[in-house]
């Protein structure tokens, strides 16, 4: 059975989704009846093996389209460039190579996109593996092991929990009564298979959303993050930076704060130096800077499809989509705001296609593979080819969830809002420390120094997927306005505009009947005059 009906999948268990047929989710390939007896008796090793499942789901080809053609349906890597996509920060060509060019046409506003569809179910088949995993192992389980992987599986759902929150309605402040999304756990999955189930309110997802990280914390503390063997795993820091972003959004700045500033002490990962990032980078999961990531292998479907991965929509050094006109460029404007003594600059070319950051071998390979109509302004040289090969033709570059930089941020954005001149500090001194060492302190409010953090945030995780959480939880709305983007492309959205919304994938509501969700049909935004 072929379905988009994610909460029909969530709810009624193994049958197929996509490509993957989900008797082999989360527990490995070809799992018989006497396995998934093993996993109910609480075998440590099936447990084990469904926690591994649950963190590739991150990255699967054609897993929510059900077509090889579909080249966008690349797991959360398409969901981070989709959403980036629809955001003034990030410029691309409307191209037929541009495989996210109906997030930015904003096309993509239909109950019927593939991108929301992409979104939804990328969350909710990761949602389903969880629930299996929790279903699987005891609440009181006093096994170690166990508690381990209850604990991934916990703070995995609360991460998507949260992702579809963000996307689905409006930022928790001022929407706590709105409906959001159906919350789906091993406790009621029987019964919602049975009579259907409504969409929870905003408060109630995120009660959902810390509880399942409350009892993944202690379990993990308890259990003395055992047997974290790789960056695709969640430790006891992961999580609670996971919590911080999540008390961000809920104006909680005392809980954040706490949080990101434990994640710094004790995740044992430490910032870039302004000397590491003085050339392209970001591909290794394991570099210093990571809590958590998409760790991607050369043998995964995504890779050995060529072109069909993360790398080649965004990569300027790799074989791929931007090679042929998708290139992948910041703001114009933004760009221009960056100081010459801050390093990121040099994370794009400038005006005249250049970027002190490139080596000569790096900057003949812009100037030979970018063509005159597209030009090479403003495109980004951030991201290292996987292995740091010129050219590189395996894809298999892994994608930051979590670096410890973005805690800093959370922290001097969570300090400014009860304490303006600490937030400042501490803003301050990570920015002059590992980025821009002329940097002087904000001034100001809370306000103004909540700003500055937003504008290191914009240019510190370019790229990175988090932009239109940002976007959202601060109320910017989208003003493409001196960006650089076409004329038909140069939007001005408010931010209480309902286009701003994904719309619940219209398959899921015809499944669905009690979700108490009313589509309202939102036209694309119109294009403004530009400066």
């Amino acid at each position: 059975m072929k379905s988009y009906k994610l909460l029909t999948i969530a709810l009624m268990g193994a049958i197929t989704v996509g490509c993957n047929d989900l008797d082999t989710y989360p527990l490995g390939d070809n799992v018989t009846t006497d396995q998934k007896e093993g996993v109910l008796k609480n075998d440590p090793d099936m447990a084990e093996a469904g926690v591994n499942g649950i963190a590739t789901l991150f990255s699967v080809y054609a897993n929510t389209s059900n077509d090889n053609d579909a080249h966008y349906d690349i797991g959360y890597p398409g969901v981070m460039l989709s959403t980036d996509s629809r955001g003034y920060d990030m410029v691309a060509l409307n191209t037929g190579y541009n495989w996210y060019s109906t997030s930015t046409i904003w096309s993509d506003v239909a109950n019927t996109s593939a991108i929301t569809r992409l979104i939804w179910r990328t969350a909710y088949n990761q949602i389903f593996a969880c629930n299996n995993v929790l279903s699987s192992i005891p609440a009181d389980t006093e096994d170690k092991t166990l508690m381990y992987y209850r604990a991934q599986a916990l703070a995995f759902r609360a991460f998507d929990y949260h992702v579809l929150a963000q996307y689905y309605q409006f930022t928790y402040l001022g929407n706590e009564d709105k409906l959001c999304v159906p919350v789906i756990t091993e406790e009621n999955a029987l019964q919602a298979a049975a009579d259907g189930l409504a969409c929870s309110t905003v408060a109630d997802v995120y009660q959902q959303i810390l509880d399942d990280l409350g009892e993944a914390i202690e379990s993990l503390h308890a259990t003395g993050n055992i047997a974290v063997k790789a960056k695709k795993f969640i430790s006891e820091a992961t999580a609670r930076g996971i919590r911080s972003r999540v008390y961000l959004c809920m104006g909680k700045w005392k809980e954040a704060a706490d949080d990101a500033q434990f994640a710094i002490d004790n995740s044992g990962c430490t910032p870039y130096s302004i000397a590491e990032v003085s050339r392209p980078t970001f591909w290794d999961c394991n570099d210093h800077a990571w809590l958590w990531a998409v760790d991607v292998e050369e043998s995964d479907r995504v890779v050995t499809t060529g072109i069909c991965n993360w790398p080649s929509h965004m990569g300027t050094f790799t074989y791929g989509y931007a090679q042929v006109g998708s290139w992948r460029k910041i703001s114009k404007t933004l760009f221009d705001e960056i100081p010459e003594s801050d390093v990121r600059k040099g994370w794009f070319l400038n005006a005249d296609g250049v970027s002190p950051n490139l080596n000569e071998e790096y900057q003949e390979y812009v100037d030979d593979a970018i063509s005159e109509d597209v030009g090479k302004a403003y495109v980004q040289v951030k991201f290292a080819p996987y292995k740091d090969v010129l050219g590189q033709t395996i894809n298999a570059n892994d994608l930051p969830l979590l670096r410890v930089e973005e805690l800093y941020l959370i922290l001097a954005e969570a300090q400014a809002m009860t304490s303006p001149s600490t937030g400042a500090a501490t803003l301050g001194d990570f920015v002059r420390t590992y980025r821009n060492p002329d940097y002087t302190n904000p001034v100001g409010t809370a306000e103004d120094i909540r700003k500055a953090v937003y504008w290191q945030r914009r240019v510190e995780l370019w790229g990175e997927g988090v932009s239109y959480f940002d976007m959202m939880r601060l109320k910017t709305g989208v003003d493409r306005r001196g960006a650089g983007f076409e004329p038909s492309l140069v939007f001005n959205i408010a931010p209480n505009d309902p286009v701003l919304l994904y719309h619940i994938p219209q398959a899921e509501t015809n499944a669905n009947k009690i979700t108490g969700y009313t589509d309202e049909a939102t036209p694309s935004p119109k294009p403004v005059a530009d400066y």
